[in-house]
């Protein structure tokens, strides 16, 4: 059996340019899908990474009106907690992205009932997902050795205790049925686990994650440390 397809990557100076080029991917692909199927659906992981990128697209010509903003991993903590990701996510997008924003319900009693009800708020298939990378491997909130790597049956699912919380996450089948993933992935901290996410390695939980269309953007110093330096630069 053939190894699986990477992902497009383009490799930018330094993080912001990064930023800017995963901004004008997001910005185009919505265009195109607004244009084809008249909505856009984008789900954005949490992390420090995104907020340039997302910062990035009120530059740019972001159909908002037809689009829907969904988390892929929180924290489960009380709205008002400024460590949830929603907090980053409200603050980055432009004013009339963030009205657009479907937060994860991890403040509710019923925490399993809050999984049902958020994977039911997805559409059948979300048009991008945007991914991040930890230096250990992980990505949205599949960390390494925790039960939800193995959750096949639910497209949102819980977490155990990871950095002293819990964690409400989209699940591989989930991830597996989006139309496109953009990774953005920057830092020399990142190249040990960038280099084994593009070699599919399965002890990484990144290294799990199938879908067929996958581009990544990353900076130069993820790059030179993940040895793909040979990779030409995109246009800053």
């Amino acid at each position: 059996m053939s190894a699986p397809a990477g992902p497009r990557v383009e490799v930018s100076p330094d993080a912001l340019s990064a930023a800017a080029a995963a901004a004008a991917e997001v910005s185009g692909r919505a265009r195109a899908a607004v244009g084809d199927r008249g909505s856009f659906t984008l789900a954005v992981s949490g992390g420090r990474s995104p907020g340039p990128m997302l910062a990035g697209l009120a530059a740019d010509d972001m159909p908002w009106a037809q689009a829907t903003v969904f988390q892929v991993d929180e924290r489960i903590a009380a709205a008002d907690d400024p460590s949830r990701n929603l907090t980053g996510l409200l603050s980055a997008l432009p004013g009339a992205g963030a009205s657009r924003v479907v937060p994860m319900p991890v403040d509710a009693d019923d925490l399993d009932s809050a999984c049902v009800q958020y994977a039911r708020a997805l559409p059948t298939t979300l048009d991008l997902i945007h991914l991040g990378l930890g230096a250990d491997g992980h990505t949205a909130s599949l960390v390494p050795g925790d039960p939800v790597l193995d959750v096949h049956d639910l497209d949102v699912a819980l977490t155990g205790q990871y950095q002293d919380r819990r964690r409400m996450t989209l699940t591989y089948p989930r991830i597996a049925r989006a139309r496109a993933i953009l990774w953005l992935v920057t830092g020399a901290d990142k190249g040990p686990a960038l280099a084994r996410l593009l070699a599919h390695d399965p002890e990484i939980p990144a290294g799990r994650v199938a879908n067929p269309t996958q581009v990544l953007f990353c900076d130069a110093a993820a790059a030179d440390a993940a040895g793909l330096s040979a990779v030409s630069p995109a246009a800053p």
